[in-house]
Protein backbone atom coordinates (compact mmCIF):
# COMPACT_ATOMS: atom_id res chain seq x y z
CA UNK A 1 0.00 0.00 0.00
CA UNK A 2 2.99 1.86 0.47
CA UNK A 3 4.39 2.02 -3.32
CA UNK A 4 0.98 2.91 -4.48
CA UNK A 5 1.40 6.63 -3.87
CA UNK A 6 4.84 7.06 -4.87
CA UNK A 7 4.17 5.44 -8.07
CA UNK A 8 1.29 7.87 -8.81
CA UNK A 9 4.06 10.73 -8.03
CA UNK A 10 6.23 9.07 -10.14
CA UNK A 11 3.42 10.15 -13.14
CA UNK A 12 3.27 13.89 -13.04
CA UNK A 13 7.01 14.04 -12.66
CA UNK A 14 7.48 12.17 -15.66
CA UNK A 15 4.49 14.28 -17.72
CA UNK A 16 6.06 17.15 -16.73
CA UNK A 17 9.44 16.08 -18.09
CA UNK A 18 7.82 15.10 -21.06
CA UNK A 19 6.40 18.44 -21.38
CA UNK A 20 9.60 20.45 -20.86
CA UNK A 21 11.45 18.41 -24.00
CA UNK A 22 8.06 19.07 -25.91
CA UNK A 23 8.48 22.85 -25.23
CA UNK A 24 12.46 23.07 -25.33
CA UNK A 25 11.57 21.05 -28.99
CA UNK A 26 8.81 23.95 -29.69
CA UNK A 27 11.03 26.21 -29.01
CA UNK A 28 14.00 25.07 -31.23
CA UNK A 29 11.27 24.69 -34.11
CA UNK A 30 10.34 27.97 -33.04
CA UNK A 31 13.08 29.81 -33.75
CA UNK A 32 13.87 28.22 -37.17
CA UNK A 33 10.69 29.00 -38.65
CA UNK A 34 11.13 32.47 -37.33
CA UNK A 35 14.53 32.56 -39.00
CA UNK A 36 12.78 31.42 -42.04
CA UNK A 37 10.57 33.83 -41.86
CA UNK A 38 13.17 36.32 -41.48
CA UNK A 39 15.01 35.18 -44.14
CA UNK A 40 11.79 35.27 -46.32
CA UNK A 41 11.09 39.07 -45.10
CA UNK A 42 14.62 40.00 -46.28
CA UNK A 43 14.59 42.04 -49.54
CA UNK A 44 15.66 40.27 -52.62
CA UNK A 45 17.42 41.41 -55.71
CA UNK A 46 15.50 42.47 -58.24
CA UNK A 47 15.76 41.13 -61.69
CA UNK A 48 17.21 44.13 -63.90
CA UNK A 49 14.09 45.28 -65.64
CA UNK A 50 13.39 45.01 -69.27
CA UNK A 51 14.68 47.59 -71.98
CA UNK A 52 11.92 48.28 -74.35
CA UNK A 53 12.71 50.17 -77.43
CA UNK A 54 11.29 53.08 -77.16
CA UNK A 55 8.40 54.74 -79.37
CA UNK A 56 10.10 56.63 -81.48
CA UNK A 57 13.07 53.79 -82.91
CA UNK A 58 9.84 51.32 -83.51
CA UNK A 59 8.89 54.25 -85.66
CA UNK A 60 11.87 54.57 -87.53
CA UNK A 61 12.27 51.23 -87.50
CA UNK A 62 9.03 50.07 -88.91
CA UNK A 63 9.24 53.09 -91.33
CA UNK A 64 12.79 51.92 -92.68
CA UNK A 65 10.90 48.77 -93.20
CA UNK A 66 8.27 49.85 -94.95
CA UNK A 67 10.39 52.04 -97.63
CA UNK A 68 12.42 48.87 -97.89
CA UNK A 69 9.25 47.27 -99.27
CA UNK A 70 8.53 50.32 -101.78
CA UNK A 71 8.39 49.57 -104.83
CA UNK A 72 11.24 51.28 -107.21
CA UNK A 73 12.00 51.46 -110.80
CA UNK A 74 14.28 48.74 -112.54
CA UNK A 75 14.44 46.91 -108.73
CA UNK A 76 17.37 49.20 -107.47
CA UNK A 77 17.84 49.23 -104.07
CA UNK A 78 19.94 52.07 -103.88
CA UNK A 79 19.83 56.01 -103.73
CA UNK A 80 19.76 57.59 -107.44
CA UNK A 81 23.08 59.14 -106.41
CA UNK A 82 24.67 55.39 -105.85
CA UNK A 83 23.12 54.07 -108.93
CA UNK A 84 24.67 56.95 -111.29
CA UNK A 85 28.17 55.66 -109.98
CA UNK A 86 28.97 58.18 -107.03
CA UNK A 87 31.33 60.89 -106.72
CA UNK A 88 31.69 63.76 -109.24
CA UNK A 89 29.77 62.60 -111.81
CA UNK A 90 26.42 61.93 -109.91
CA UNK A 91 27.15 65.80 -108.55
CA UNK A 92 27.33 66.52 -112.42
CA UNK A 93 23.88 64.89 -113.25
CA UNK A 94 21.81 65.64 -110.51
CA UNK A 95 22.38 69.41 -110.66
CA UNK A 96 24.35 69.32 -106.91
CA UNK A 97 26.58 72.31 -108.49
CA UNK A 98 24.52 74.36 -110.41
CA UNK A 99 27.51 76.58 -112.11
CA UNK A 100 28.78 73.00 -113.12
CA UNK A 101 26.21 71.32 -114.41
CA UNK A 102 25.37 73.96 -116.17
CA UNK A 103 29.12 74.51 -117.70
CA UNK A 104 28.77 70.91 -118.90
CA UNK A 105 25.53 71.21 -120.27
CA UNK A 106 25.96 74.34 -122.01
CA UNK A 107 29.55 72.80 -123.55
CA UNK A 108 27.64 70.29 -125.09
CA UNK A 109 25.15 72.35 -126.60
CA UNK A 110 27.67 74.60 -128.22
CA UNK A 111 29.67 71.50 -129.69
CA UNK A 112 26.63 69.86 -130.85
CA UNK A 113 25.51 73.65 -132.40
CA UNK A 114 29.05 73.92 -134.05
CA UNK A 115 29.34 70.69 -135.65
CA UNK A 116 25.73 69.58 -136.27
CA UNK A 117 24.02 72.75 -137.20
CA UNK A 118 26.95 74.94 -138.70
CA UNK A 119 28.15 71.74 -140.25
CA UNK A 120 31.45 71.84 -138.78
CA UNK A 121 33.70 68.66 -138.75
CA UNK A 122 35.63 66.93 -135.99
CA UNK A 123 39.27 66.65 -137.51
CA UNK A 124 39.18 70.03 -138.88
CA UNK A 125 38.21 71.61 -135.53
CA UNK A 126 40.68 70.24 -134.10
CA UNK A 127 43.49 70.57 -136.53
CA UNK A 128 42.31 74.05 -136.10
CA UNK A 129 42.12 74.26 -132.74
CA UNK A 130 45.57 73.03 -132.75
CA UNK A 131 47.08 75.54 -135.49
CA UNK A 132 45.56 78.51 -133.71
CA UNK A 133 47.19 77.29 -129.72
CA UNK A 134 50.33 76.41 -130.98
CA UNK A 135 51.22 79.60 -132.69
CA UNK A 136 49.73 81.57 -129.80
CA UNK A 137 52.10 80.13 -127.68
CA UNK A 138 55.07 79.78 -130.27
CA UNK A 139 54.59 83.39 -130.80
CA UNK A 140 54.38 84.64 -127.22
CA UNK A 141 57.49 82.45 -126.06
CA UNK A 142 59.26 84.58 -128.43
CA UNK A 143 58.35 87.56 -127.88
CA UNK A 144 58.39 87.43 -124.57
CA UNK A 145 61.88 89.11 -124.91
CA UNK A 146 60.98 91.80 -126.77
CA UNK A 147 58.05 92.97 -124.79
CA UNK A 148 59.68 92.26 -120.74
CA UNK A 149 57.49 89.46 -119.89
CA UNK A 150 57.74 86.14 -118.75
CA UNK A 151 57.19 83.01 -121.18
CA UNK A 152 53.80 81.25 -120.85
CA UNK A 153 53.69 78.29 -118.00
CA UNK A 154 52.99 75.38 -120.21
CA UNK A 155 52.66 72.68 -118.05
CA UNK A 156 53.70 69.00 -118.57
CA UNK A 157 50.92 66.62 -119.03
CA UNK A 158 51.87 62.62 -118.51
CA UNK A 159 49.16 60.71 -118.23
CA UNK A 160 49.77 57.63 -115.04
CA UNK A 161 49.80 54.36 -116.18
CA UNK A 162 47.34 53.55 -113.43
CA UNK A 163 44.12 55.32 -115.32
CA UNK A 164 45.12 53.27 -118.25
CA UNK A 165 45.29 49.94 -116.74
CA UNK A 166 42.10 50.47 -115.13
CA UNK A 167 40.63 52.06 -117.73
CA UNK A 168 41.35 48.75 -119.98
CA UNK A 169 40.24 46.10 -117.22
CA UNK A 170 37.07 48.09 -116.89
CA UNK A 171 36.02 48.23 -120.32
CA UNK A 172 37.61 44.37 -120.81
CA UNK A 173 35.35 43.47 -118.16
CA UNK A 174 32.21 45.12 -119.65
CA UNK A 175 32.77 43.64 -123.17
CA UNK A 176 33.07 40.13 -121.67
CA UNK A 177 29.91 40.22 -120.08
CA UNK A 178 28.25 41.63 -123.00
CA UNK A 179 30.16 38.34 -125.46
CA UNK A 180 28.45 36.48 -122.41
CA UNK A 181 25.14 37.32 -122.20
CA UNK A 182 24.80 37.71 -126.12
CA UNK A 183 25.96 33.75 -125.61
CA UNK A 184 23.30 33.09 -123.66
CA UNK A 185 20.44 34.74 -125.56
CA UNK A 186 22.09 32.93 -128.52
CA UNK A 187 21.36 29.59 -127.26
CA UNK A 188 18.22 30.14 -126.62
CA UNK A 189 18.01 29.47 -122.94
CA UNK A 190 16.26 32.92 -121.95
CA UNK A 191 13.30 34.03 -124.13
CA UNK A 192 12.36 36.98 -122.27
CA UNK A 193 16.26 38.10 -122.58
CA UNK A 194 15.78 37.87 -126.39
CA UNK A 195 13.12 39.80 -126.81
CA UNK A 196 14.49 42.56 -124.73
CA UNK A 197 17.41 42.64 -126.50
CA UNK A 198 16.08 42.28 -129.99
CA UNK A 199 13.73 45.43 -129.13
CA UNK A 200 16.34 47.21 -127.67
CA UNK A 201 18.38 46.98 -131.22
CA UNK A 202 15.18 47.73 -133.10
CA UNK A 203 14.64 50.97 -130.88
CA UNK A 204 18.08 52.33 -131.60
CA UNK A 205 17.76 51.29 -135.42
CA UNK A 206 15.05 53.91 -135.70
CA UNK A 207 16.46 56.41 -133.36
CA UNK A 208 20.01 55.87 -136.12
CA UNK A 209 17.57 56.58 -139.26
CA UNK A 210 16.10 59.84 -137.68
CA UNK A 211 19.60 61.57 -136.80
CA UNK A 212 23.11 60.94 -136.64
CA UNK A 213 25.35 59.23 -134.02
CA UNK A 214 26.74 63.02 -132.67
CA UNK A 215 22.61 63.97 -132.05
CA UNK A 216 21.99 60.98 -130.65
CA UNK A 217 24.88 61.02 -128.17
CA UNK A 218 23.88 64.44 -127.38
CA UNK A 219 20.01 63.15 -126.61
CA UNK A 220 21.52 60.51 -123.80
CA UNK A 221 23.75 63.98 -122.81
CA UNK A 222 20.96 66.08 -122.19
CA UNK A 223 18.62 62.99 -120.80
CA UNK A 224 21.32 61.91 -118.05
CA UNK A 225 21.13 65.99 -117.17
CA UNK A 226 17.33 66.22 -116.93
CA UNK A 227 15.90 62.61 -115.86
CA UNK A 228 17.49 61.50 -113.07
CA UNK A 229 16.81 65.34 -111.27
CA UNK A 230 13.52 65.01 -112.08
CA UNK A 231 12.79 61.82 -111.03
CA UNK A 232 15.22 62.43 -107.54
CA UNK A 233 12.69 65.34 -106.62
CA UNK A 234 9.62 63.16 -107.50
CA UNK A 235 10.82 59.98 -106.95
CA UNK A 236 7.26 58.32 -104.97
CA UNK A 237 5.05 59.48 -107.28
CA UNK A 238 7.21 58.30 -110.05
CA UNK A 239 7.45 54.78 -108.53
CA UNK A 240 4.04 54.42 -107.89
CA UNK A 241 3.28 54.73 -111.41
CA UNK A 242 6.09 52.92 -112.47
CA UNK A 243 4.62 50.18 -110.11
CA UNK A 244 1.25 50.39 -111.87
CA UNK A 245 2.91 49.99 -114.77
CA UNK A 246 5.01 47.45 -114.30
CA UNK A 247 2.04 45.30 -112.74
CA UNK A 248 0.01 45.72 -116.06
CA UNK A 249 3.29 44.78 -117.53
CA UNK A 250 3.53 41.41 -116.16
CA UNK A 251 0.02 40.30 -116.44
CA UNK A 252 0.31 40.81 -120.45
CA UNK A 253 3.96 39.15 -120.77
CA UNK A 254 2.23 36.20 -118.79
CA UNK A 255 -0.88 36.12 -120.83
CA UNK A 256 2.26 35.98 -124.06
CA UNK A 257 4.07 33.30 -122.72
CA UNK A 258 1.01 30.90 -121.41
CA UNK A 259 -0.16 31.81 -125.27
CA UNK A 260 2.94 32.08 -127.65
CA UNK A 261 6.80 31.57 -126.09
CA UNK A 262 5.78 28.34 -124.22
CA UNK A 263 4.84 26.88 -127.35
CA UNK A 264 8.52 27.88 -129.00
CA UNK A 265 11.22 25.22 -128.22
CA UNK A 266 13.95 26.13 -126.56
CA UNK A 267 17.75 25.11 -126.32
CA UNK A 268 19.37 23.01 -123.78
CA UNK A 269 19.63 23.84 -120.26
CA UNK A 270 23.40 22.77 -120.40
CA UNK A 271 26.17 22.53 -122.51
CA UNK A 272 27.72 19.43 -124.03
CA UNK A 273 31.01 18.74 -122.40
CA UNK A 274 33.76 17.18 -124.99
Amino acid sequence: MAEQPQAEGAGPKSETLMEKIADKLHVVGGGDSSSDSDNDDRPRPSAPPEVKPSFSDSAAAAAAEAKAKVFRLFGREQPIHMVLGGGKPADVFLWRNRNISAGVLGGATAIWILFELLGYHLLTFVCHGLIFSLGVLFLWSNASSFINKSPPRIPEVIIPEDVIVNIALSTRYEINWAFANLRQIALGRDIKKFLMVIAGLWLLSVLGSCCNFLTLVYIVFVVLHTVPVLYEKYEDQIDSYGEKGWVEVKKQYAVFDAKVLSKVPRGPAKDKKH
